[in-house]
């Protein structure tokens, strides 16, 4: 006996439906599986991004840490630079005190109490603003260079896993009038091959991922 058909009134139609199998479904994990895998290994090296180029000015993310500090050093020392740009904006709180006030007048302290020399040290205050400081950092320093020295290169120095995010800005703000290049400080607080297993390793890089999607698409 044929099987009725109900119509409803032109309302609703039977469509054949494509579906994985199981062994569609085992390959479809396994994919999933090797695109985890390959984020947890590379993640962290791709934001740590280090790419340098041939400049005479190196420019020094106000905020980092004395380690980074004393690393920029050495890159000043080992290459032609002439000049250390300390950008940063004001801290925000306790400005009273200190006699500093914002980043870049702190790194260039810190920077002088390890041994480097005053003079070829030039720091660049920033607007203070709740978003987008490094867009503003980059923007105050092109203004600077402008006005005052003849370049078409510079190398930023950040930390670690800030150092792609920073090199994207710079390069938007700069180029193509101004070549941009980058270092990244090491990580010293986590094991960069596992960060996942530090809480401070996962932090930094979970969250510098979430701010390098925002700077890429918004």
């Amino acid at each position: 006996m044929p099987r009725r058909q109900i119509k409803l009134w032109g309302l609703v139609s039977r469509k054949p439906r494509w579906g994985l199998t199981i062994r569609g479904w085992l390959g479809f994990l396994l994919a999933i599986a090797l695109l985890l895998g390959l984020a947890l290994f590379r993640l962290e090296p791709f934001f740590a991004h280090t790419a340098p180029i041939k400049a005479e000015v190196l420019i020094v993310e106000g905020w980092i840490g004395d380690d980074a500090l004393k690393g920029a050093i050495c890159e000043f020392e080992s290459k032609p630079y002439k000049l250390i740009i300390t950008a940063g904006s004001d801290f925000g709180r306790g400005e009273a005190l200190t006699e500093f006030k914002n980043f870049a007048n702190l790194a260039k302290a810190s920077l002088i109490a390890f041994g480097f020399a005053p003079e070829k040290i030039q720091p660049i205050r920033t607007p203070p603003v709740q978003r987008d400081r490094t867009l503003n950092s980059a923007k105050a320093v092109k203004q600077w260079l402008q006005e005052n020295i003849q370049t078409t290169g510079v190398n930023i120095y950040s930390e670690n896993v800030h150092a792609r995010r920073s090199w994207l800005i710079y390069r938007k703000v700069f180029e193509p009038e101004i070549k941009v290049g980058v270092i990244a400080h090491p990580a010293l607080s986590y094991d960069p091959q596992r960060w996942w297993a530090s809480s401070d390793g996962f932090k930094r890089v979970i969250t510098e991922c979430i701010s390098y999607l925002y700077t890429v698409f918004l």
